[in-house]
């Protein structure tokens, strides 16, 4: 067993090679390696930046514990990384890159911390050159056996958000209903979140009342986060814009057919900035028309009808005006039941696939 720091060496980074993040470019000649979990940051152009060092080595981010094997010319983020090589030809690189790895398991996470002073002074077992490449083999094909495994799931996921489409393209296809409406037609009220002076990123706390702007809607349900939050006091002050059980909240900002039925109040959600209320009349049943504002058609819909040049951006005029079948209750009830059975069979296989992904993080680190 040896001290880390005995066995290698490491490459210092003057400051004249370091590019600021706010300097990086998303193209140019010379990539940027910085303690970010991408193997690439961002790029330069000033191949003056350019670390002078022989590939491969390994960059540890200090605060990350990120670990990359770098076998390219390369330019260094401005801080927070270590470079080293093996100090001589008695230690495989692929062999260092996969102990330090394991090092970074072994020690606590400071949270933003320098981690590096942890490491190097950890023991490392150093057998022989072909015993290290005998174990980098075998570490190597059992992670080629997880990638693919991975890849297998990740694609698993991939249909089924293509099957959910199929089953509500099919629950609401348009062209076999013969009343329809516009959406302000069954409705009481439609309004953007509060913004502007309404709402300030200064009145933001952790742990208030949650804020539910469009990266809390999924697959028809919200997630709000302890993080996006304000005081009681303020929610009092937004009181136009709690949300109310029965009502649609749709998100109006980049990705369209975002949208939730409120079902249950937890501490009186308030709609975000990003998102639209849309308040259902009492007879208009929210989790049937959340999935209807979600369908394909819908989609197609607001994507077209949209403003903005970087990202699609939604009002009330062109909510107000969606067309939407006008449906009764009872065939509403129909509709829904019928894509419960459909969607909740999805559900359990993406919780099957995402506990398999979890697993398989885990196996990665036990190998």
């Amino acid at each position: 067993m040896v001290l880390y720091k005995n066995i290698v060496k490491k490459i210092s980074v003057p400051a004249d090679k370091k590019t600021k993040q706010k300097e990086y470019l998303p193209n140019g000649s010379l990539p940027i390696v910085d303690q970010g979990h991408e193997l690439i940051g961002g790029y330069t152009d000033d191949l003056s930046k350019q670390i002078n060092c022989q590939a491969p080595v390994i960059v540890f981010g200090d605060h990350t514990k990120c670990v990359k094997l770098i076998n390219f010319d390369f330019g260094a983020g401005a801080d927070g990384i270590k470079i080293i090589q093996p100090k001589d030809n008695s230690l495989n690189i692929k062999y260092l890159y996969y102990a330090t790895k394991y090092l970074t398991l072994r020690i606590r996470d400071k949270g933003y911390a320098r981690h590096y002073q942890f490491i190097e002074k950890q023991e490392l077992n150093v057998p022989s050159i072909p015993e290290q490449q005998r174990i980098v083999s075998r570490i190597e094909e059992l992670f080629s056996s997880l990638d693919n495994a991975v890849e297998t799931l990740q694609k698993t996921k991939e249909q089924l958000e293509v099957y959910r489409q199929a089953v509500l393209k099919e629950a609401f296809n348009y062209s076999e209903v013969t009343d329809i409406v516009e959406l302000q037609s069954i409705v009481d009220d439609i309004r953007i979140g509060p913004f502007g002076t309404m709402l300030h990123k200064s009145d933001y706390i952790d742990r208030g009342i949650p804020v539910i702007n469009p990266q809390h809607i999924k697959n028809q349900e919200i997630h709000p986060s302890t993080h996006v939050s304000i005081s009681e006091g303020k929610a009092n002050e937004l009181s136009t814009y709690k949300l109310r059980i029965n009502d649609v909240i749709m998100g109006r900002r980049g990705e369209m057919g975002r949208t939730a039925a409120v079902t249950t109040i937890e501490a009186g959600w308030i709609c975000g900035t990003g998102s639209i209320i849309v308040r259902l009349k009492p007879e208009y049943d929210a989790v049937f028309y959340a999935q209807m504002l979600s369908s394909p058609d819908t989609v197609h819909y607001l994507k077209e009808k949209s403003t903005g040049t970087t990202m699609n951006n939604l009002n009330e005029d062109i909510v107000k005006h969606i067309p939407i079948p006008n449906i009764t209750t009872k065939k509403q009830k129909k509709i829904k039941e019928a894509l419960d059975t459909k969607t909740s069979v999805c559900d359990n296989i993406e919780q099957t696939v995402n506990t398999a992904l979890a697993q398989a993080e885990a196996m990665r680190q036990s190998i």
